[in-house]
């Protein structure tokens, strides 16, 4: 017989893990499993990568997940080899081969790969992979591609802000390139390999893909389910942010305890401040995130705020949680 399993006793957890997603997993497996070894009551995501893909996956717990959908918009860059020469029903290598063609490496000139490199940074459009977790008629797109099912979509705009691509080194007889993409919101990775590879006249697949920033958080500074796994309780929770590490780019505003608790109730306050579209909010008694708002005319406007108890229970939390980044002060 099975023994029965241990009930698992949650608790509130405010903080941000920076995780260093691994390999075959998907977002939400890992969501799960740091949530279960952190034993945290609510968590959220920032976003999604690929199972095939590794890298930075910032994972939200309690009152930071109300800040998600800032990592959500945030510019992305990622590292992926593209194989030259075969093309795959999935963009990748989980895919079926559909075709195969000679690939002359002399052809491959730096001067070559500069024009393709200037032709996809910018402004592009990209038509939406089948295999994607993008829904059509609220079902996603590769329950359709699983069922044999092509549907049309759209092409959307994106933009790569900046795009690197040189040779690589590889096993493999085809030869291959490496690709170094800071880019927007949306982007298709596979998408952009395969259109490269067809801008190069003899199609691709995505060999490897890795996220090594997302926002300005580096992967350096990310965490694996693994190393997690093996850490004591003390030290899991030492490794969260706290909620304010995802507002580094607002502007600080600090008030008195008499106009925080008036702003924690959803009342705008006046102070000679100038406009500001993003703000994070603290009290100075004691010294708190309080929520994100915006400056207009001399008005403090909330938008997000935290609640009394999320705040105590942050107060109250026995391991100091780290603040990354920096906020301007106004």
């Amino acid at each position: 017989m099975h023994a029965p399993r241990t009930r698992v006793q949650r608790r509130p957890v405010h903080g941000v893990l920076l995780l260093d997603k691994p390999l075959g997993l998907s977002s939400n497996d890992a969501l799960q499993k740091a949530k279960w070894l952190l034993r945290a009551e609510k968590a959220g995501h920032t976003g999604t990568l690929d199972p095939v893909a590794t890298g930075v996956l910032p994972r939200c717990f309690g009152a930071a997940s109300k800040f998600s959908q800032l990592q959500l918009d945030a510019p992305k860059i990622y590292e992926a080899v593209a194989l030259l020469g075969t093309t795959t029903t999935t963009g990748d290598a989980e895919g079926d081969v559909v075709q195969r063609c000679d690939v002359d490496p002399a052809q491959l000139t730096a001067e070559r790969l500069a024009a393709v490199q200037q032709q996809f940074t910018g402004p592009i459009s990209q038509v939406p992979p089948m295999h994607s977790a993008l829904k059509k008629d609220g079902k996603a797109l590769y329950e359709y591609a699983r069922a044999g099912i092509t549907v049309e979509r759209e092409a959307r705009d994106v933009v790569i802000h900046a795009l690197e691509l040189t040779l690589a080194d590889t096993e493999q007889a085809q030869p291959a390139i490496k690709m170094v993409v800071s880019c927007s919101k949306g982007t298709y990775i596979r998408t952009l390999g395969e259109d490269i590879g067809a801008a190069l006249g003899c199609g691709a697949h995505l060999t490897f893909l890795r996220r090594i920033d997302t926002g300005g958080i580096g992967v350096e500074r990310c965490v694996t389910l693994a190393q997690l796994e093996a850490m004591t309780e003390a030290d899991r929770l030492a490794c969260l942010e706290a909620p304010e590490s995802l507002l580094a780019q607002h502007v600080r505003v600090t008030l008195d305890s008499d106009n925080a608790a008036r702003f924690l109730s959803g009342v705008r306050r006046r102070g000679a401040w100038p406009d500001a579209s993003a703000v994070a909010v603290f009290g100075d008694t004691p010294p708190a995130l309080l929520g994100v708002g915006h400056i207009v005319g001399g008005e403090l406007v909330p938008d997000r705020l935290l609640s009394p108890l999320e705040i105590q229970q942050i107060l109250e939390s026995t391991t100091p949680l780290k603040a990354s980044g920096t906020l301007e002060e106004l």
